[in-house]
């Protein structure tokens, strides 16, 4: 019995030691960790300085600006080295707005809730003018409104039927929901799909920059579009054009749906409609100008050339204060290092920082960061998918690799809201998974419990991923974000949880220190090939 028993004991001993072997956990810097992000946290008070004394952050504007000097002074503060921000060419031109306002006048006097899309102009003062319909969607249409639009404001578009939410706005992940990402979805095959959508989004913006000129030759005043989304929330972002050169039309806003649809049945029962506009906007340069991230490091001590990374983007639209998207992920990046900083670790790797901008406008600072410090493909010949943005062409020719590609060990991002950390998308790179869950272990008793193999896009990671690079997004409880505030007015710091702040901040900086010291680096996935 007593030799069984000894066998079992050095049986399970044997087991468990490989899993131990190939990943360790510092479990005495976690308990610092979690005691400093749990009971001195700073993670909101980064946040509310950044949104209710800078404010909305579109990338290029003068709030985007003390945005990366306030980050740069924080960082300096808290001894990082390496501090600065870091350029990208030709991003555009700045923009601003203080004001806008919009009445029905006559004989009923009525305020209308609209705001305006970026990169369009100002009123310069309130213009009063007939309200008409006009429906544009291909090129030929323009040819219906010759010389009947000057002097009027201009209803784009259909009314939208009006749907009742059947879901609560606010959702958090539950057992159920977190087993349903486990589930992986086999990618069909998608050139077919792929050329479709590229061709309509080169078809959309050829229409969009004909119709800025178009309007502006015929003399509109404005032009008012229907918010996406219902009950009040005006979903805005951008118009115009942002680069020099190019007409940015006319002033046109977003108008809440329950006063856009009364407009078109009034225009539909032949009423006249007039409406007084002011929009106080502007162009902050002349000129394209580029675009800046921010960046700072912790350096690291013996493999200090190898660098982890963690980051969020900073830019945000407009209307707004860009509090969950994506203000939260940056008090949460900078907190993780402020962390760091104050428990006094010693990484091997090097940590880094950034902090993007252009996010909103296709992952233009990473992407381009990404390229200029690691990899890239080359430039396409094609006219047609030159003259896409990076994030959307194809890539071509072999990757072309620079100095620092196998020197970066990882990249981690946040951006999806304020919600909790619940885990990870391991971007089915299955070797980093069971790494994943071990760091994770730690913070399986407030809620971080599940790495999934499946992607996810639409932020700043991808551009690492892109070129075969580890980059990873954190699963999170959506709360509102998809319901109220995602690209809204409503995008402000009541819509945040400081507590899930507090927790996302603890596990990013474990995920960053943990990486820092592997042995390892972290497990790739293949080589990306280039498009037949």
């Amino acid at each position: 019995m007593i030799k069984r028993g000894l066998l079992a004991l050095c049986m399970g001993l044997a087991v468990g030691a490989p899993a131990q072997a190939t990943e360790k956990v510092d479990l005495d810097v976690v308990t610092r960790i979690r005691a400093e992000a749990f009971h001195n946290s700073q993670v909101m008070d980064h946040l509310t300085y950044l949104t209710e004394n800078i404010g909305p952050r579109l990338t290029n504007s003068p709030q985007m600006a003390a945005a990366n000097a306030w980050s740069r002074g924080k960082f300096n503060e808290w001894g990082l080295s390496n501090v600065h921000d870091d350029a990208f060419p030709a991003f555009g031109r700045g923009w601003e707005f203080t004001h806008a306002s919009v009445e029905m006048i006559g004989d009923r006097v009525l305020p209308l809730h609209a705001l305006p899309k970026a990169w369009t102009p100002g009123t310069d003062g309130a213009v009063e003018g007939e309200l008409v319909r006009v429906d544009i969607k291909k090129l030929a249409d323009l040819d219906k409104y010759k010389g009947k639009l000057r002097g009027k404001v201009l209803l784009l578009g259909d009314a939208r039927a009006y749907k009742r939410g059947t879901e609560a706005d606010s959702h958090r992940h539950d057992a159920t929901s977190l087993e349903g990402l486990q589930q992986f979805t086999i990618p069909a095959t998608a050139a077919a799909d792929r050329a479709k959508r590229l061709k309509e989004y080169n078809e959309r913006q050829e229409l969009v920059r004909k119709t800025n000129e178009f309007f502006v030759a015929e003399g509109a005043l404005a032009a008012i579009s229907l918010s996406s989304w219902d009950n009040g929330i005006i979903r805005v972002a951008g118009g115009g054009s942002r680069k020099a050169g190019e007409s940015a039309g006319v002033p046109e806003l977003t108008m809440i749906t329950e006063h856009f649809n009364p407009l078109v049945r009034s225009l539909e029962a032949g009423e006249t409609v007039k409406l007084r506009i002011r929009v106080d906007a502007r162009f902050t340069d002349e000129g394209d100008k580029p675009g800046y991230n921010t960046l700072a490091e912790i350096r690291g001590s013996g493999k200090a050339d190898e660098v982890v990374m963690i980051g969020a983007h900073m830019d945000s639209w407009h209307t707004g204060t860009g509090a969950a998207d994506n203000g939260a992920g940056v008090a949460v990046a900078m907190e993780a290092m402020r962390i760091l900083k104050a428990i006094g670790v010693k990484p091997k790797r090097t940590i880094r920082v950034a902090l993007w901008s252009g996010e909103e406008q296709g992952l233009i600072g990473s992407q381009d960061y990404v390229s200029r410090q690691f990899a890239r493909f080359p430039e396409p010949t094609d006219p047609a998918q030159l003259a896409l943005p990076a994030s959307l062409r194809e890539p071509t020719g072999p990757l072309q690799k620079l100095r620092d590609y196998d020197k970066l060990s990882v990249y981690f991002n946040m951006d999806n809201g304020s919600g909790r950390f619940r885990g990870i998308y391991a971007q089915e790179n299955m070797a980093a998974m069971p790494i994943f869950e071990a760091w994770l272990k730690p913070f399986n008793d407030v809620g971080a419990t599940t790495v999934v193999a499946r992607n996810t896009g639409s932020t700043d990671h991808i551009a690492f991923d892109r070129v075969g690079l580890p980059g990873f997004q954190f699963i999170q409880d959506r709360l509102d974000y998809f319901s109220n505030v995602h690209h809204t007015h409503l995008d402000t710091w009541d819509h945040i949880e400081a507590e899930d702040l507090k927790q996302a901040a603890a596990v990013m900086a474990s995920f960053a220190y943990n990486a820092a010291m592997r042995e390892q680096m972290m497990p790739r996935k293949p080589e990306p090939k280039p498009t037949p």
